[in-house]
Formats: C-alpha cells, structure tokens, sequence
C-alpha cells in the first residue's frame, strides 16, 4: 500500500518531470477533469472525495519516505486542486484554459488563505489542503464569470 501511496503522490510519474512538476501535475489532471466532468458532476464530486483522503495519505507516505516537506515531486494536491477548479463547469476550451490558468496563479502565489493554510498546515493534510482552498477560490471566481458572462463559452455536446 505504501508504494502505490507513493506512486499516487507524484502522479505515477508526473511529478518527476524535471522542469515545472506542479505544472505538470495539473495540465495531466486536465484529461481527467474532462472525463470525469463528462461523466456528470456527481461523479466528479465523488471521485474526489474518494481522491481527497487518498492524496493526504499519498503526500504524508512521500513525506515520510523522503524527510522533508512538501516536496515539489508531490503532485497529487495539483491533481485534487484542478479537479476542484472545474467541477461543476462546463468543458470549453474557455473553461479549461481559464481554469488551468487560474488555478495555477492561485497555488504558485498563495494569496491568503492559501498561504496561511501552505505555512501553518504541516504533513500530508497541508501538502493537499492549500491546494483544495486555490481549487475552491477558483472554482467560485470561475462559476461567477460563468454566470455573469459568456467568457466560458458554451458546452460542447
């Protein structure tokens, strides 16, 4: 279990991509958003709370394989921020590009609370829960411009 908990942590993979892994991380969560979102939100809600605990256990398993926090191979919080961003969205290439965008700025300069949860949260939860709070911060700016605007476009069929 502790090796696929590893595994789970850096993506199988993802996150050993030399340059950029958080980055990386989230552009390979891009493919599962627009899957998960075809399936129906409910799904993509329930994958993610199946996903949520998982990747706290994943980030806490590297941590303790490593030494160290927050190790920057661990792209796992990225995945669980992206789908978070998107869920409840429709899948334009609008949506994906803002979203992508959004979430990445969100995460790298940690505005508050984000930061105050990146500094203060220590161990896995707080590996994955400031990704869960930039998820969340823009999922709610993105779910307004979708309602106020067309910038998001429409739903592709």
């Amino acid at each position: 279990m502790q090796n696929f908990l590893k595994k789970l942590a850096v993506f199988f993979g993802v996150g050993l991509f030399p340059r950029a892994p958080g980055t990386m991380g989230s552009l390979a969560a891009v493919p599962l958003a627009m899957l998960l979102n075809w399936a129906g939100p409910f799904y993509m809600m329930g994958f993610i709370m199946i996903l949520l605990p998982l990747s706290i256990l994943a980030a806490q398993a590297y941590e303790n394989s490593k030494g160290g926090h927050d190790h920057s191979e661990i792209v796992i919080d990225e995945v669980v921020g992206l789908l978070i961003t998107m869920t409840w969205l429709p899948i334009t290439w609008q949506s994906v590009i803002f979203g992508f965008l959004l979430f990445r700025v969100l995460d790298i300069w940690k505005p508050f609370p984000i930061g105050y949860l990146d500094k203060r949260v220590q161990g896995g939860l707080g590996v994955v829960l400031d990704d869960v709070a930039a998820g969340l911060i823009a999922n709610v700016l993105l779910q307004i411009v979708y309602t106020k605007t067309s910038w998001l476009g429409v739903q592709i069929q």
